[in-house]
This record gives structure tokens, sequence and C-alpha cells, in this order.
């Protein structure tokens, strides 16, 4: 049984024209769920001329965690004829009433010659769908987040939340189909989803009582600018400057690379040196109780070589992997390898879980990690066989990584391994070592290129019906936060036009708190990166923002607390796209004015205040509470002092400044309005007693500031500045 891994090639080829007569893209697949939507695109590849008929109808049983199925059948269908190269797309009416959440089967069928064609989707589920797309915090697995364990046991109630996970892959060029499946939401399963998209999906489907469905593409540590279409990126003369010459590099290298693997097949042809098995998936040197007797012992990572063997060919490495009794049922186990000179094929107890081909091996220069997924299914309490079978036609094979890199799960693989010859070559003679092909270099980072992801991981997707997009990403892009504000509204402007939906929902973190606390308030790119990202709220419509001040993790740029992200994610869907009465943000400043004295004895010697009104206040404004201790990574139980800026102050997190511009701490206070004046309500007062003459305010302008201004619903103010002051990040550029 094999897992879906990481991609090994860090490029993804072309779609394949080899395939059946009738092909759908990978999303249209069993357990997936459908928008409940008038229309609702299925699209594929046929022969040429022909009509594709489309039809949902009820399946015989019910999905897990939705309502009964009806006596009465429910059957909508829809067709389109294929153009001159095969493409086709029909649109399904499933806004009438009646269609209820199913489940369903999705039937396409076509004609292909004398025969008749015909694909079936099962367990299909009709709700709401929405794309949740980013980088790491919105990769992060929820088996990684606080009360893992409790909320997926609880899953044994099968609710119908489901994840489509698209495999990490990059492209130079637009991509028709990427590769994945769907996951419904089972203990066994929903440890890999994404934590973000999956509470965020909970929080739906517990107002809605609807199924929903996440389309989950993320890449961690990916920037903006590899989101966005190669056309976008032309839009700006900045961002194309860069941008140009990079897709020029990675498309050229995609030519490159498929030249490589022609060549390469080539020459294993022409000096007999093809691999003669395709490696299946059981093998009696792969399994569990093979007979080692005649194996020799070797020390790896390095060399995968002993005294006797050749020095090409096929070879067999195995050891033995603990793991704890019982291991973990809830979540993938991910085996860490490095690069391999060579083309390995991965088994786990008997069983293959990855297979590298010439034509998939990334090329030269590859220095990220190689992972593959071992399933749960495969795992065993105790002793566990990892073994590599490595074809090596050209070079002498090696692992090669340094040892902390080497792993399966927590178990280090550094050191003694067992290996046998499965099969020699002779060895090269001069001619034929010389002629070896060479693959082409690498480009570095992929997950910032641009164009790349979007290309693989977005543009395969687009015309799925979506009720909207959720968002977390900035991490990467925080060091050219000015810039941002560009880049940001572009990006949203793209895919809003690649969907043909210029009203599309997209909903965003704001990046967290993160890293040491300050003692005295300053410059900050993370900072100026939260005012980007708010910038677009005005900039485009139908856009909202989770503030996550409250959140964040000194010591970790993964904060463990992915329930509350989700769920003010949530919040701005049921608010603004299914008319839910419940808050949707903090409080977020609206107005400043400077002047007031207070009660000072001497008015001509006091020092003026300033007052700031607020939107969003939602019943009143509030002093978060702070705790006096803090923990700086959730995962350690070591806790710390948290030092107040003010102590005394009601709010922390505020600063001002005077003409000098010097930031200092300052004091603020909430003033409650009996008789509030329009949509203002509540106001701060901020004020210093040494600074007679305050210009200007920040607050929570800092990478991880103290800072506790909040409305009736629990839910913290957006960091903001009343200044425009020239920013750090201002001259920096992708």
């Amino acid at each position: 049984m094999a897992s879906a891994p990481v991609r090994h090639a860090p490029l993804s080829p072309a779609s394949s024209t080899a395939d059946t007569a009738l092909r759908l893209p990978s999303v249209f697949s069993d357990h997936m769920v459908l928008q409940k939507s008038d229309r609702v695109p299925v699209w594929g590849r046929a022969p040429a001329g022909q009509r594709v008929e489309v039809t949902l109808t009820t399946s015989s049983a019910p999905a897990p965690g939705s309502a009964p199925v009806a006596a009465v059948s429910v059957t909508v269908a829809a067709s389109a004829v294929t153009d001159n190269q095969g493409r086709w797309q029909a649109k399904l009416d499933l806004a009438a009433a009646g269609i209820g959440p199913g489940p369903y089967e999705l039937v396409v069928a076509c004609d292909d010659g004398n025969r008749r064609v015909v694909r079936v989707i099962r367990d299909v589920l009709v709700g709401e769908v929405w794309l949740a797309s980013g980088q790491s915090n919105m990769e992060w697995a929820l088996r990684n987040t606080i009360g893992a364990r409790e909320e997926l046991a609880a899953l044994a109630d099968n609710p119908p939340l489901r994840q489509f996970r698209v495999d990490k892959s990059a492209a130079g060029a637009p991509r028709d189909d990427c590769g994945g499946a769907w996951f419904p939401a089972t203990p066994e399963t929903a440890g890999n989803f994404s934590a973000v998209a999956y509470y965020f999906s909970k929080a739906l489907h517990k107002e809605l009582r609807a199924p929903v469905g996440i389309l989950f593409s993320a890449w961690g540590g990916s920037s903006a600018e590899a989101w966005m279409s190669a056309e976008a990126l032309a839009s700006d003369p900045a961002l194309h400057a860069t941008a140009a010459p990079m897709i020029a590099s990675i498309r050229g290298y995609e030519t490159e690379r498929r030249r490589h693997a022609e060549a390469f097949s080539a020459w294993l042809a022409r000096t007999g040196r093809a691999d003669l098995a395709t490696p299946g998936e059981t093998d009696p040197h792969a399994a569990p109780d093979a007979d080692t007797s005649g194996w020799k012992r070797v020390q790896l990572p390095g060399p995968v070589t002993a005294p006797g063997l050749p020095a090409q060919g096929v070879f067999w490495l195995r050891r033995e992997v603990t793991l704890p009794d019982p291991p973990s049922r809830i979540e993938s186990l991910r085996v860490e390898l490095g690069e391999i000179t060579g083309y390995e094929t991965v088994y786990w107890n008997g069983h293959r879980i990855g297979h590298v081909t010439p034509d998939r091996h990334p090329g030269a220069g590859f220095t990220r990690s190689f992972y593959h997924y071992v399933p749960p299914t495969l795992l065993r309490p105790g002793k566990n066989t990892l073994v590599l079978r490595i074809f090596a036609p050209a070079d002498p094979p090696a692992i090669n990584v340094v040892p902390e890199n080497f792993t399966a799960a927590a178990e280090s693989l550094a050191g003694e391994w067992l290996l046998v010859a499965g099969c020699a070559l002779p060895a090269l003679d001069g001619y034929a070592a010389a002629s070896v092909p060479r693959p082409p270099q690498c480009p570095p980072a992929l997950s910032v290129a641009a164009s790349c992801l979007y290309n693989a991981m977005i543009h395969p997707l687009l015309p799925y019906a979506l009720r909207g997009v959720i968002w977390y990403q900035g991490e990467t892009n925080a060091g050219r936060a000015w810039q941002h504000r560009t880049t940001f509204p572009l990006l949203i402007r793209d895919w809003r036009a690649r969907t043909g939906r210029a009203d599309l929902p997209f909903y965003f973190c704001q990046l967290p708190n993160f890293m040491p606390k300050l003692a005295e308030p300053g410059e900050s790119d993370w900072a100026e990166m939260r005012e980007s990202q708010s910038a677009v709220l005005a900039a485009l419509p139908r856009t909202g923002q989770a503030v996550l001040i409250d959140l964040g993790e000194e010591g970790d740029v993964h904060p463990r607390d992915k329930r509350e992200a989700g769920a003010r994610l949530a919040r701005l869907a049921l608010a603004r796209d299914y008319g839910k009465p419940v808050p949707d943000s903090g409080p977020v400043f609206n107005r400043m004015e400077i002047g007031e004295t207070g009660d000072h004895a001497d008015a001509a010697a006091a020092p003026a205040r300033i007052r700031l009104y607020f939107k969003k206040q939602y019943g009143g404004l509030t002093a978060l509470p702070l705790p006096e201790h803090y923990r700086p990574v959730s995962t350690s139980p070591v806790t710390v002092p948290l030092v107040r800026n003010r102590p005394g102050s009601q709010l922390e997190g505020f600063a001002i400044c005077g003409e000098d511009r010097k930031w200092r701490w300052a004091d603020a206070r909430i003033e409650k309005r009996t008789a509030p004046e329009g949509d203002d309500g509540d106001t701060v007062i901020v004020w210093r007693d040494d600074m007679p003459r305050p210009t200007a305010v920040r607050y929570a302008w800092a990478h991880n500031p103290t800072c506790n201004l909040g409305n009736a619903a629990g839910l913290p103010a957006s960091p903001f500045r009343t200044d425009d002051f020239p920013l750090t990040t201002e001259g920096q550029r992708y």
C-alpha cells in the first residue's frame, strides 16, 4: 500500500496524453465535496468531438455523518461536447431544492469509437467548499497542535468534513492537473489535515449543518510571488523585473530536464544498463522475514559499498526501526533519506511506499530533503522493517545526507545497515563512462520562485466551484513588507480573475506575535507586514482579516493553537457569507484627536492627551486579561514573568512620540461612552505625563508586543499606527 509522498521532483511533468480515453482531474475523486451552487463545473479530457455526459445521482447508503438518504432518489445531469483538443466542461445545477448533502455518485461517460467509457466517483457530498492556501502555518498538521489527541478521538463520530490534499509540486508553466486525494475526517486521517482549515471547516459545519470540503494547497516557506500567475507578476514593473528572468530560467530547466530524461533512457538502452525489473508493491528482499544471512554490514549515511560488491547495479539495504507500543494510529510516519546517488524504491514492513525513477529525479544541485511517508496502516508496535532498493546504473550508490537529517520519525537511521547486491552491472568502459548524460542544475528555492506554486498547485484547481478562499502566509514576505501592500492585493485580484469571480471572498490571517519581547518600542518588519496585510481591507472588497496578535509564541514561528485561528477565519465567513449574527473582528482603529488635557490642576502645563476612536466594538471596548507568566514555547513547561511596559496602566501596547519621533511607552485607558456618537462608541485615551505634546501613536507595533485592547466579543484589536514616518522595508524588493 503506497502513501502520497512529497514529490521528489521539484517540478511537475506536463499532463500525460497516454491515459485512458476519459480523464478527470485528480480533484474529481472518491469522497469529494461539491459546492452547493447553480453552476458547478465538471471538466476533463475525452476524444475530440464527443459528447460527455455528467450525472450526479443519489447513492445507496448515507455518507458518514450525513442525514439518512431520502427515499426518493435525486438526479442532476449536464453534458458538454469536447473541443478539437479533447477539452470539455459541463456545469451542474446543485442549488435546486431537494438537493441535500448526499451521499451521491458522480458518473461521467462518453463514447470512444465503438465502446462506452464510464467513470464513477463514489461517496460525493454537496455542501460548502473553500480553498486553503499559504505557507507552513496553513500547512501545519492537526496532529501537532494543542488538544490534537482529544480532537482526533472525537472524530469517531465521522462528521462530514473533508480535505483534498494537493501534492507538493512546482512548475514553470500552468498545469491542467495536480496530484492529490480527498480524505474524510477520521481519527486515522485527520492528523494530516491542515489544522487551521480543519478548525475553520468545523466551525462552519457547527453553524450550517452542511458538509464542508477544503482544497488544501500549501507549502512551508513559500512566498506570495510563488502563488501568483506570470501574467499578474508581469503587470507590476518591480515584480516583473525579478520574476521574468526567474520564470525563463525555470522553464528552461524543465526543458533541459525532459531532454535529460530522454537522453539518459537512451544511454541506458545503448549500454545495456536499463533496470530489468520494475520494483513491485512487494519483493522477497523487502519482506520482514527475508533471509539476511548473506548480507553485509555497512555504515550509513555515506557510500553504499562493501568488499566484494560491484560498483554499479541494484542494491538492497535494510534495517529495523523501533516504534512505541502501540504506535500512533492518527498520523503517517515520515522517512527522511536525503539525496541518494541512484534511484530508490522504499519499502516499509514489506510494502512499497515510494519510488523514484530517472525521469522523476530533480537533477543536480537539489539539496532539499527527500521524504517518504508511511501510512498508519503499515505501522507496527515495536520492530518495523525499512528496506531501500537502489538502482545505480552510472555512479556508485551513496546516501548523501548529514546524520541529523537521516531519520524515521524521531529515530535516527544513522548507523549500521545490512546490504546485499540484487544484481551486478559490468564496470563502465571509458566511452560509456564519459557519455553518461548529466542532469541539469536544479533552480534554487522553488517554494519562493515566481509562479511555480501557482502553476502546479493552484491553476489546476481554479475551475472548481468555491465559496471562497482562506489564506495564511506572510512570514517569508515580511522582510519586504512595504512591497507586500502591492503584491498582496495583486495576488487576490489574480485569483479572482482566474476564477471569473470578482467577488470571491478572500479571508486571511494576520501575522501573529513572534520572537523575544523588547524593553523599548522600536521598528519591526513584522509590524510593517501586519500593516500591509491590513491595507488590503480598504483596497479590495470581500476581504477579511483574522487578527492573531494574541495567539503566537515567542520561540516558535508555528503557534500550536490553530483552533482559535481557524475559528476567527470562520467568524468572517459566517458573518459575511452566511448571514450569521456573529462578531467577525476585533476593534479597528478609525481616527485620532489630540488636545485634551484631562483633570490636571494646571491646564496650561498639562500634557496633551490623545483620544482614539474604533470601529468593530461589538458592545464596547475592553482590556483583555494579561497573564503574570507565559510560556515562550507552548511545547515546553518553562514559564517566564510577563514584564509590563507600563505597570498600572489599564491598557498595554501603546507608544507615543513627539516631534522628535522618539517612541516611548504610554499609559492608556478606556473611556466608556454612555451615549455613543455614531459608530465610534467607547474611546481610548493615551498619554504620558512627561510628554506634553505627543504627535502620533502606535499600538502593538513590534514583532511580539504585549498588548490587550479588545472588544466585548473577546477579539483583539488590530495593530496600527497614526504616523506616516518612513518604514524600514520601503527599499526592499522581491
